[in-house]
Order: structure tokens, then sequence, then C-alpha cells
């Protein structure tokens, strides 16, 4: 009897782990291989999808792309089209992210600085997830207290999630928040134990630890620390970050572990000089598909690995790839690393894992199987 209830219980916690998948609308926008359509999806890859961005106007709701995301105006009605993908597996839940990076602080500081703006932010919140087929919403305020925010924001992002709480619960609607993994930006963002009451779940965006900005290579997501690493360092991984949140409180069934399927990339400032830690002379080469500076999908890195000419290593300390070409440097996540960290996840008791973003796997399989990485989060977590 003892071994079935302990069989049933390892088969709930499988079933209950979290696959979240973020999906960036604007990658319909994307040249040849890389145009990515919400028909892309396989809705039985993620447990949750979701849909970015919204933004915000004072304390309303804001289309982003009106003609990707609307039917008006021979629109894509591409929230519409997002939420279908619950007719293929009605297991799914699908949310709608509001923020990001280039939102940053200021107009969230702002609406979260009184109870009036915070209880009307809460209403068109669920509204809006109500009209457009939503089971719930992700807040992705970068950051309270940081980036044109005030030190206020720490506690007025509890009083916000409080209120939201309330009148999500009334409409039996989730709420999850995208919040900085690092004890450098979180310390100074969160009060962890108070906004742990009110999330359903903590997406931890635990990448971008090291980019073309550090003027030397680093990896962008590395699980450990290396043995020789400096205290600095050892702050700026997956376990650090993982480790910080729950000292602080957070139930770790709540947390959930980001993982990029993308990688920075880097300028050597001298191609004989390219290991970890070289010194750098400013972001990589775009690639074909996102076209941006200092960042590559993983379906841009494949295809790389593929045409030849690369260097690739595996560093076994930190558990993550890297890889040069002349002055071109990469650091990124592929599926021996994403193993070690749904692994990882796994063995920590936290309730899943996020992937940032569906759209940079190599969706098309042109490097082998569709997917690989997100599958191989399925591999390890629902098994």
């Amino acid at each position: 009897m003892r071994v079935l209830v302990a069989l049933a219980f390892l088969m709930t916690c499988a079933a209950e782990r979290k696959i979240v998948c973020y999906f960036g609308s604007w990658s319909v926008y994307r040249p040849g291989n890389g145009r990515f359509s919400i028909e892309n999806i396989d809705p039985h890859l993620c447990t949750h999808l979701v849909y970015t961005f919204v933004g915000l106007k004072g304390s309303s709701i804001r289309v982003l792309d009106p003609w990707q995301d609307l039917p008006t105006n021979y629109g894509k009605d591409g929230f519409r089209r997002f939420n279908k993908l619950k007719l293929k597996n009605p297991a799914l839940k699908t949310l709608v992210a509001i923020g990001g990076w280039n939102e940053r602080s200021r107009k969230y500081s702002i609406m979260a600085s009184n109870p009036e703006s915070r209880e009307c932010f809460a209403d068109n919140a669920v509204a809006f997830v109500k009209q457009w087929g939503f089971d719930g919403f992700d807040l992705d305020w970068e950051y309270p207290n940081q980036r044109g925010g005030q030190p206020r924001d720490v506690q007025n992002f509890v009083e916000l999630l409080k209120v939201m709480r309330q009148k999500f619960d009334q409409e039996g609607l989730i709420l999850s928040a995208a919040v900085a993994a690092a004890e450098s930006s979180a310390a100074k963002s969160y009060d962890i134990v108070e906004i742990s009451k009110y999330l359903d779940f903590i997406n931890l965006m635990a990448y971008d630890f090291h980019g073309f900005w550090d003027h030397k290579t680093g990896h962008n997501a590395p699980l450990f620390a290396a043995p020789g690493d400096s205290e600095d360092l050892q702050k700026f991984t997956s376990e650090a970050a993982v480790n910080y949140w729950l000292s602080k409180g957070a139930p770790r069934e709540k947390l959930i572990l980001g993982i990029p399927t993308y990688g920075h990339s880097f300028t050597l400032a001298n191609p004989k000089n390219n290991g970890i830690g070289a010194a750098t002379s400013g972001y990589g080469d775009p690639g074909p598909y996102t076209q941006l500076g200092g960042m590559l999908g993983y379906n841009e890195i494949c295809e790389m690995q593929q045409h030849g000419g690369w260097n690739f290593f595996f560093d076994e300390e930190r558990q993550v790839p890297w890889a040069y070409r002349g002055y071109q440097w990469i650091s990124f996540d592929n599926v021996e690393s994403i193993k070690a960290k749904a692994q990882f996840a796994k063995e920590k008791g936290l309730g899943g894992t996020m992937v940032w973003s569906i759209e940079t796997d190599d969706f098309h399989g042109i490097c082998g199987e569709s997917y690989p990485l997100i599958k191989t989060l399925n591999v390890i977590l629902r098994s």
C-alpha cells in the first residue's frame, strides 16, 4: 500500500509540473525560416502558453499591435487564434502578459501608486482576459524600484497583486508574474514572501546573467558556478537565483525556473583570446531571423553549427555550451544544458520550468527533430 501511495504521489507531482512557454508575437514578422505563426505552436508541448505583450496606458490595457492581435481592419486576430489552440488540447492554459523590457517601469510605478488606479487596473485586466478567452494574466513589470521606478514600488506591487488576486479569484483566473531572478536585482524589487501569497506561480527570468555589456565573454544562463568563480560571479547562476528566492520565503512549488531558447553573442577583441572571460569589443553579429546584435535564437545557432566553421564546447562545471568562430563568440543553451536544468528543477521540487521563448527553438526541425529544447523539458519533467 505504501508503494502505491508513493507512486501516486510521484505521478501527481509529474502531472503538476508546469512547462510555461512565452510566445513573442513580433516573431510573425521575421524573415524566411524564422517567421513564426501561431499555427506553428504545438499545443501539447507546454502546460501554459503566454502571449506577449500588451502594454499599459494609465490604468488600461493597451494593445501594442492591433493588426496582429485583433480582428478589426482585416487584422490577424492573434488573440483568438492563440486561444483556439485549446480546442486541440483542452488541458492547455493560456495567459496574456503585460510589460516587458521595452515598457520600462515608470508607468507601472504610477499606476500602482494609489488604491483607485490599482483597482481600476485589476478590473481592466479581468475584463481583457475574459474578452479574448485567456485563462489568466502575467505581470512582467521590469522592474519595481528600478528603471524609472520608485522605492515605494516594492510595497505597491504587493498591494497591486493583493487586489488582483481578489478579483481574479472571483472569476477563477490565473495570476502569474515574470520576475528578476538574480539577488542583485530581486532584492531591490520584491517583498518575496508577500508577492508569493498572491501569485499562482512565479517565472524566474534566470537568463541575461551575462552579455556584451560586461565587455567580456560570459554565459547567458549558467546553471552552476565554477569553483574558481569570484563571489560576485557565483550569484549569477540559475542555482544561486533559485536558492536566493527559496531563502527569502518563496514556496518552491510556485517557483518556475526560466530557461532561454536563445543565446548572447559577442565580438572578441582578439580572436586568439577566445575563452570564458575573454575581452570583447561589442555585441555579436545579428542572426538572419532575429536580426538583433548580441542575440541569436537557438534555431539560428543550430543552423550555424550545421554549416560548420564553428568551434563548439560544453562547460562541464557551469553546465552550458559556448562556441566561437573568428571574432564571434556565443553563449547559449542546447539539449544537454536543458536536460541539466530540468533535472535541477525536478530535484529542487520546483513547480516546473519556463521557456523564453517558443519561437526561437528549432520549431521547423531544420537541424533534426522539431522543438528539441522544449521536447527535452517534457521528457524530464512530465515522465
